[in-house]
């Protein structure tokens, strides 16, 4: 089995593959202080509640955009899994074409999302992502990154909106009965959720007009299906593509993976 962790700013998850088979996956809240113990006594335990054997493990691959949590997590996967973890972008190659000017600044979630949508779409591609920040990604038609936008997260925006106005409560992410909210709660609910509809519809807009040809446009992340039902530009959601995109890099780099998979004590 296959042990992928994709370390976010809000949320890490972890997910076991066998090859392209989904296993299981599971999520814990993103802690920078958060010790190789720790994880293990989380994981394992989940892992356990979910029928698998921790020692059935035969690889680790880690994607982080948390420097932090980087050297607890390769302790974890050391001595609790006796493997050595593999961090994409530092001990594994994404293999893909970067045309940042500064091609070190791309987090290597959005290089490995890209990756993904290569490997499953026809470019070139716009992918637009629900995290922390809601980032839009741009494959060009050679299959090159060749660099997006990001912008405020949903749920950043939701607790920014609750912390600076005194009166606004925290709010669902739904789209309200309409349009024009009835109550404070609907109101903001509005513009959170038609405000990123018309963010999601304006930006893509944009975007091909100034690449010159249309995309393919793909939604991810937790809150990918909901906006997608409502933004006509979104073609396909597709909720894992950051771990579709850490296991082709697993099955790329496996010899290289496979030759240091124990782990050196």
């Amino acid at each position: 089995m296959l042990l992928l962790i994709d370390v976010g700013n809000t949320n890490t998850v972890f997910a076991l593959y066998r090859e392209r088979e989904p296993l299981g996956q599971w999520r814990l809240s993103t802690a920078r202080e958060r010790t190789a113990e720790e994880y293990a006594a989380l994981l394992i335990q989940l892992l356990t509640i979910g029928g698998f054997d921790h020692k059935g493990v035969g690889g680790v691959v880690i994607s982080s955009v948390v420097p932090q949590t980087v050297f607890p997590l390769r302790k974890m996967s050391r001595t609790f899994f006796g493997r050595e973890a593999f961090v994409v972008g530092e001990d594994v190659a994404i293999p893909i074409g970067n045309k940042l000017i500064n091609p070190k600044e791309a987090g290597a979630d959005r290089l490995v999302n890209a990756l993904a949508a290569v490997r499953r779409y026809v470019p070139p591609l716009m992918i637009v992502d629900f995290g922390t920040a809601t980032t839009f990604d741009i494959v060009d038609d050679e299959g090159a990154f060749l660099g997006g936008i990001i912008a405020p997260g949903i749920n950043l925006s939701i607790e920014a909106l609750h912390r600076a106005a005194a009166k606004l409560p925290r709010i669902a992410v739904e789209p309200p009965p309409q349009v024009i909210g009835r109550s404070t709660v609907q109101a903001m609910q509005s513009g959170i959720f038609w405000g990123y509809v018309g963010l999601i519809e304006g930006l893509a807009r944009r975007v091909q007009d100034e690449y010159g040809r249309s995309m393919t446009v793909i939604a991810t992340g937790g809150l990918a299906p909901l906006f997608a039902r409502h933004c006509k530009v979104v073609e396909h959601v597709d909720p894992d593509l950051t771990m579709i995109g850490l296991v082709e890099i697993y099955l790329l780099n496996r010899e290289i993976i496979r030759a240091g998979k124990k782990a050196t004590q």
